[in-house]
């Protein structure tokens, strides 16, 4: 069986899905591009120890039908980062992203990730290497500040930093990061959300692209996000409720749907599956990024059990996937207007 046709669309940061560590690999990449050709999606975190002297292959390889993909890298060492963003391009990423946000103890001791929001001269450094380096797009993706950082002077210095250096967009997660008393799933939630400072970045910055990220829970609040910034970022409800994605390409550019059923595009992995299983793959690293492909739909919970129970065994192959794909209604179809806000409860 052939892969779907597909032209990749241009680069465009209008809608995007977060890097999500041990989340976002090549196997929900390639399930998300299925729901959706225009947004712009991200490799998990990629450390630049991990690319200078682990397997590359494995770490950076990607399927061209996942395009346009981008590339995130932790690390605070210039030159290291341009090596790392000289590797990726050659690799065929689209973007590079730098990372200002994570919160987690094992960054910081690596002095990377939302740390640097206390150096911005750094992080321009970074940013201008890179540039210096390739031909890509460098961005950066960061909060609003750290600790007892002042938000409105944190994120403004880190903006005016690597806007002098050159960086093509800024991805906020509008929540402050507390690195001490607080585990990165809590810095997920606890820290008040204040998407107003993310408007008046973009405000005091209109040249800059500023796309926000940060509790964007459905496709009707990043179209609404959309009239204030540039782009919206979706994490978590892109990957715990998938079938959300189905809706982007009409709803926010005005494209159709590669499918019109949320399962159509589920039976479209199949080719994917057979391909990665003659290399040695388990099904169940494909399959457990679909847990959560249908909501309020006849049978989706007997589908996740099917997927829990069988996708894990050492002999899976697709077949699981359809068996279990036949315990649910295909009920949640794409009407020809495009109005999809309640397209998981059909």
């Amino acid at each position: 069986m052939a892969k779907p046709a597909h032209k990749p669309a241009p680069l465009s940061r209008r809608f995007s899905i977060a890097p999500m560590m041990e989340w976002t690999d090549r196997h929900c990449r390639y399930f998300h591009r299925l729901l959706t050709r225009r947004a712009l999606i991200y490799t998990e975190m990629l450390t630049t120890g991990a690319v200078l002297h682990g397997d590359r292959q494995r770490l950076l390889g990607f399927d061209p039908f996942e395009h346009p993909v981008a590339v995130q890298l932790g690390g605070s060492d210039p030159q290291a980062l341009a090596q790392c963003a000289r590797i990726a391009q050659d690799f065929g990423y689209a973007e590079i992203n730098l990372n200002v946000g994570c919160p987690s103890d094992r960054v910081q001791e690596g002095r990377f990730g939302a740390c640097l929001m206390a150096e911005p001269r750094l992080v321009a450094e970074c940013v201008a290497a890179m540039k210096q380096a390739v031909t890509l797009p460098v961005t950066v993706k960061c909060r609003l500040g750290i600790d007892d950082q002042d938000p409105e002077l944190s994120l403004a210095a880190l903006t005016e930093a690597v806007e002098a250096a050159g960086v093509d967009a800024l991805v906020v997660h509008a929540r402050k990061a507390l690195l001490a008393g607080l585990s990165p799933r809590e810095n997920r939630d606890v820290p008040p959300l204040d998407y107003d400072r993310v408007y008046r970045l973009k405000a005091t910055h209109p040249r800059l692209e500023i796309v926000l990220n940060g509790g964007v829970a459905s496709l009707e609040q990043a179209s609404a996000h959309l009239d204030r910034v540039d782009g919206a970022m979706m994490g978590r409800a892109a990957y715990q409720e998938p079938w959300r994605l189905l809706a982007v390409d009409p709803m926010l550019f005005g494209a159709p749907a590669p499918f019109t059923s949320v399962k159509q595009a589920a039976l479209a992995i199949i080719p994917h599956i057979e391909r990665e299983l003659a290399n040695g793959m388990r099904l169940h690293a494909v399959t457990r990024h679909m847990l959560g492909l249908f909501r309020a739909v006849p049978g989706a919970r007997a589908f996740r059990r099917h997927l829990a129970t069988e996708a894990v065994k050492p002999d899976a192959d697709a077949r699981v996937l359809i068996a279990a794909l036949a315990h649910v209604e295909d009920a949640r179809m794409l009407d020809s207007g495009c109005n999809l806000a309640h397209i998981a409860a059909a």
